[in-house]
């Protein structure tokens, strides 16, 4: 069965632009006018780089036009320190280099947004991120002799969900940059993938902000230049995928290892098998590992480094423990 209809039956949208790319692209690799592709490799991961250059393109692909930055490194799923802060180097460098981009001054200002519910593991990595990033807005403000050279001034907000808070969290975040008055805000949040293998060890940048819980299948207002009037730069990592997927990959597996198998078991009544496993769940059930506390606070100590050491010209590869909370 093809993944585009396993899609639109059960309504699975991929926050992950390289997935999306895949899809549009299909097996015969056409490529998408407007779409531009290139790919860097290290020892410890590969970095995708996708511009989409206007919207039709966007359009094909389902997402703004914009750059979208893909680190795929399965190293970060593993408990091992030395390589999660490497991956925290390469991280960096590509946060830089979408500031610089967006023509962001190393001493401006920069509103850090953790979205998601801190409740849901699966969901609190923006809520974790920001419990361990370096804020300086209120030392720039009240005790700048306390700051050498190099800090530029950080703040950092956890709004919640609209379940929780009852407001629209771009309302919230729109209410705080009106306030504090950033030249940019980084918004950090948990994706949903189309590839088991990608949980946790994706990590997608993005200069085309977001839109939580769009992954899911629970649209909000969108978090981007419209909304704030200023730039955002969207960091995520993929914590769960629908379980819709999972039966149908394992269904193309079987036909592949068992000759027959799909005589045996037509389309029409994989549909009737799936639908019946997801109807207790209104057919829409999302997976995450058993793991996830664990890779969770891996991924948020990774990214708070990396947002350090690219934020704050004073914080190097040498001293970036120094500065987490």
């Amino acid at each position: 069965m093809e993944m585009n209809s396993i899609f639109e039956k059960f309504g699975i949208v991929t926050d992950l632009a390289v997935e999306a790319h895949s899809l549009v692209r299909g097996d015969a690799q056409t490529e998408i006018p407007g779409v531009i592709e290139s790919k860097e490799k290290f020892d410890i991961a590969e970095v995708t780089t996708i511009i989409i250059e206007n919207p039709a393109a966007g359009s094909l692909m389902g997402k703004a036009p914009g750059t979208y930055i893909t680190i795929d490194t399965p190293g970060l799923r593993e408990n091992d320190p030395p390589l999660h802060d490497k991956i925290s180097e390469i991280l960096a460098s590509k946060i830089e280099t979408l500031l610089k981009n967006l023509n962001i001054a190393d001493d401006a200002e920069i509103l850090l947004v953790g979205l998601g519910n801190w409740s849901a593991t699966p969901d609190a990595l923006g809520p974790r991120v920001i419990s361990h990033v370096m804020v300086t807005r209120h030392l720039h403000k009240y005790l700048p002799q306390s700051l050498g050279p190099g800090f530029r001034p950080v703040s950092a907000l956890s709004p919640g969900v609209m379940g929780i808070t009852g407001i629209e969290t771009a309302e919230i975040i729109r209410g705080t940059v009106e306030k504090v008055k950033p030249s940019c805000v980084i918004a950090i949040d948990a994706l949903a993938a189309t590839n088991v293998d990608r949980i946790c060890s994706t990590i997608q940048i993005a200069d085309t902000g977001i839109n939580p819980g769009s992954g899911v299948g629970n649209q909000r207002m969108g978090i981007d230049i419209n909304t704030l009037g200023i730039p955002v730069i969207a960091i995520g990592i993929p914590t769960v995928v629908n379980a819709a997927i999972i039966i149908f990959e394992a269904f193309n597996a079987l036909k592949k290892e068992i000759p027959g198998f799909a005589r045996q078991i037509q389309e029409p009544t994989l549909n009737q098998i799936a639908d019946k496993l997801l109807a207790p769940f209104g057919g829409d059930l999302s997976v995450t590992p058993k793991e996830i506390d664990t890779l969770i606070d891996n991924a948020a100590l990774c990214i708070a480094t990396a947002l350090n050491q690219s934020l704050h010209k004073a914080v190097g590869k040498e001293n970036a423990h120094l500065f987490l909370q």
